[in-house]
Formats: structure tokens, C-alpha cells, sequence
């Protein structure tokens, strides 16, 4: 009888642990990255453009997948107009004008695709390579930290149509489903770059579900302010950050990807997850609200054969950065990869107040050369003990990325999901 409850008692450990590891990473019993995602998205051929989009939409329009649309220069959704695109259509940037697409103050736009019939923007050039046009842009009424309430982008762009900002948290800019953003990020006068998907003051009524960009010359998606919330997000091979947040961001993302390549990096650094509450602190008024993300079910992951020797020679650095007065709130993630895992700014005290705004449990950091420390600190002693407390139940690892996730070398339709018993306890830096 005894025997019988020790048995028990063991299989209860095991499926406990399975469960508890199924848990931590994009979730799902099937993957979701499957039918609508493009993990090659240069090899797709598409029909010839029919129809062009250029100057101010100021009415109701809606494009169909009939057709295939050329977006030239800056091309503004304006005077409250919605802009609804049907499933599978495609949109491409013009590489000569660098265009994008600008959803203003108080416009919408429509993206419902479908797993199946997914909206893509993409290049218009034969060989389609990062940085050929611009990006996506949605200007919202949502809150920032910046003094007054309203700012605007400066991307080579109308200032007056580039507003952004207010007070309305709860403000609706639309729906972005099932949408890939392919090879943008172009350059735009003093040196900076659009990204392939930009949110500014947008309010937390917007909705982003099943969200893939692709090789972007910048970031894939940046965060200006706003409520915002992210579900089922890609970023796949992004020159500069994966996920940006700034400027009072107030977000929850989950369930969410990033698949960085060490041969993809910016000089002024390339991160799965930048957390930022300002720029220059004389920007932002410190009675507002900082920036704070909540991450739940995310998997940052470098897509390197040898993780060791990419790090050895210099091309793969932090995973997650997080500066000073800014927060996160981070479970269930895995971290695979990188030097180190997360890196602290140097200007946050190291003490049990500031610690308690950066929550870190639950997690998988697999991998890693280090996994939370100081800029220009070596010694992460205080930082190991106190995210090594078992209460927060994190993880440590060395497994290979080949083993640790379910198809991780499958270039058509890989799975990012943790293999069932990957995971190998380690106490290692």
C-alpha cells in the first residue's frame, strides 16, 4: 500500500512538471504559428499591382483581395475615415517613395484577415530585402508621460497629420488581425528609420492579434505611450529591437515571439524586449505614469546553430533590456540565447524596492552566457539571490535550442513551443 502511494505520489511530480513546463513560452495545443505565417517571405510570389494608394483617404475605404495595391509616399487615413482591408489582400511599399501607411488621430483602419487568408504588406521590389519602404503608423488619443498631451512623429511626415496623444486610455484605432508587415523599416532624413509597425497614444479598444513582422530595418514593433494590448505577436529577424516600449507605454503582451539572428544587429543595439520610459528625462513629466509591461507566455529565442560561438565572437548580446524608471512584470517566458538574458540599466539602484517593480518568475532562461546583470557590472551576486529564490520558481538551463523547442529547425513551419522533457536543470552561469 505504501509502495503504491510513493508510486502515485511520483507521477503526480511528473505531470505536475510537464504541465508547469507546457506553461512557460507561446502556449497553445497546436501551434498557431501554422497557415498564416511566412517564414520566408522573399520566396512568395505575388500577382502584379493593379491599383495605387497615395495622398489623404478622408472617406470610408475598403480594399479588396482582388486586387493588389501599391502604396506610394505617405499615405494618411484621415478625417475620421476607416480604412477596412479585406482578407488576403496584399499592399506593397514603394521602394522609391518609401512609403507607408499613417492611421491619424480619431481615423481607423480594418484588418481582419483570416488564419487562412492572412493581409500582407509587403515590398514592391523583385528581390525584397529589409528596409524598402516604410511601415505601418497608428496615431491614437491614448495617454503619454511627455509633458502635455499631445506629441507627434517625425519620420519625414506631416506634423500636423503626425499627431498623437491625449487622454482618452480607452480610444479605438481598429483592428490589426492576422497581418503580416514584411521588409520594411526605410531610412528617413537624419539618419533614423521607420519601423514596421509603430503605436503611438493608441488606446487599449484597438486590437492586435496574430501580428507577424518580418525583416525590419528598424524595429518591428515600437510602442510610443498608450494602452495597448498584444496577443500572438511575431517578430522574426529584426535589424534593431523586436518589442519597444516608451514614453509611458502601459502594455500587456503575451503568448508573443521574438526570433532574433545573430547576424541582424544595430550598432546602437538590438533587444527582444527594450523597455524605456523616456529618452531624455527633460522630455516626460514625472507625475505620469511610467512605463510598465506586463509579459505573460513569451519566447525570445536567438536562431543560432552555435549559440556558444556567436557569443564567443561578439554577436549576440542582451536579450531584454530595461532602463531606469521603467517596470515589467514578466512570467512564464523563455529566455533562449543570449549574453545575458536581461540587462539592467546602470542607474537603477539594486535594491529591494526597484527589484520589486521588476518581476521576474516562473521563467526559462536557457543558454544564456549570464542571466541578469548590471551595464558595466559583472557582479550580479544580489541579483541571483534574489531572483534565485525559489519562490519566484524560475529556471535555469543549458540546453540546445534543437532539443529545447518542439521543430526549432524547420525553415517553412517552425514550432517555438517547449519540447515535453527539454528542459535541463541547471545552476551554471
Amino acid at each position: 500500500m505504501k509502495k503504491s502511494i510513493q508510486i502515485i505520489a511520483l507521477l503526480l511530480l511528473v505531470v505536475c512538471d510537464i504541465n508547469a513546463q507546457q506553461e512557460k513560452g507561446i502556449t497553445g495545443f497546436n501551434s498557431w504559428l501554422n497557415n498564416w505565417t511566412e517564414f520566408k517571405p522573399n520566396k512568395i510570389d505575388y500577382n502584379e499591382v493593379n491599383q495605387i494608394l497615395t495622398g489623404n483617404i478622408i472617406v470610408d475605404t475598403k480594399l479588396y483581395k482582388k486586387n493588389v495595391y501599391l502604396l506610394q509616399g505617405n499615405v494618411y487615413v484621415t478625417n475620421n475615415a476607416t480604412l477596412t482591408i479585406e482578407p488576403g489582400t496584399v499592399i506593397m511599399g514603394d521602394y522609391e517613395s518609401k512609403a507607408s501607411l499613417i492611421i491619424t488621430k480619431g481615423a481607423s483602419i480594418v484588418a481582419d484577415g483570416l488564419e487562412t487568408d492572412p493581409i500582407v504588406f509587403t515590398s514592391n521590389r523583385t528581390v525584397r530585402k529589409a528596409g524598402d519602404w516604410g511601415g505601418i503608423i497608428i496615431l491614437g488619443e491614448a495617454p503619454t508621460n511627455k509633458f502635455g498631451n499631445i506629441s507627434s512623429v517625425n519620420f519625414d511626415t506631416d506634423a500636423i497629420l503626425s499627431s498623437y496623444g491625449g487622454i482618452n486610455s480607452t480610444s479605438n484605432s481598429g483592428v490589426l488581425r492576422f497581418v503580416r508587415i514584411e521588409f520594411a523599416g526605410a531610412k528617413v532624413k537624419g539618419g533614423d528609420n521607420f519601423n514596421a509597425l509603430l503605436l503611438a497614444g493608441v488606446g487599449n479598444k484597438t486590437i492586435f492579434e496574430n501580428v507577424m513582422a518580418s525583416y525590419s530595418a528598424s524595429d518591428s514593433f515600437e510602442i510610443l505611450g498608450g494602452e495597448v494590448n498584444l496577443n500572438k505577436m511575431i517578430s522574426f529577424k529584426s535589424s534593431n529591437d523586436d518589442y519597444k516600449f516608451n514614453y509611458g507605454t502601459q502594455c500587456q503582451i503575451e503568448n508573443s515571439l521574438a526570433i532574433r539572428s545573430s547576424y541582424l544587429t544595430s550598432s546602437t543595439g538590438s533587444r527582444c524586449l527594450n523597455v524605456l520610459s523616456y529618452n531624455k528625462k527633460e522630455e516626460v513629466d514625472f507625475t505620469k505614469k511610467h512605463t510598465f509591461v506586463t509579459a505573460r507566455n513569451l519566447t525570445l529565442v536567438n536562431n543560432s546553430e552555435n549559440v556558444k560561438a556567436d557569443i564567443d565572437s561578439g554577436l549576440i548580446k542582451e536579450g531584454v533590456y530595461i532602463a531606469e524608471n521603467a517596470s515589467i512584470d514578466f512570467k512564464k517566458s523563455v529566455i533562449s540565447g543570449f549574453n545575458p538574458a536581461i540587462l539592467l540599466d546602470n542607474a537603477i539602484n539594486i535594491n529591494d524596492e526597484n527589484l520589486k517593480k521588476i518581476k521576474l518568475e516562473q521563467m526559462y532562461f536557457n543558454l544564456c552566457k549570464g542571466n541578469i546583470f548590471v551595464v558595466n557590472n559583472s557582479n550580479n551576486e544580489d541579483l541571483e539571490s534574489w531572483y534565485g529564490n525559489a519562490a519566484f520558481a524560475n529556471v535555469y538551463s543549458k540546453a540546445e535550442n534543437i532539443v529545447t523547442f518542439i521543430d526549432f529547425m524547420n525553415e517553412k513551419r517552425p514550432d517555438f513551443r517547449l519540447r515535453i522533457g527539454g528542459i535541463t536543470v541547471s545552476n551554471d552561469d
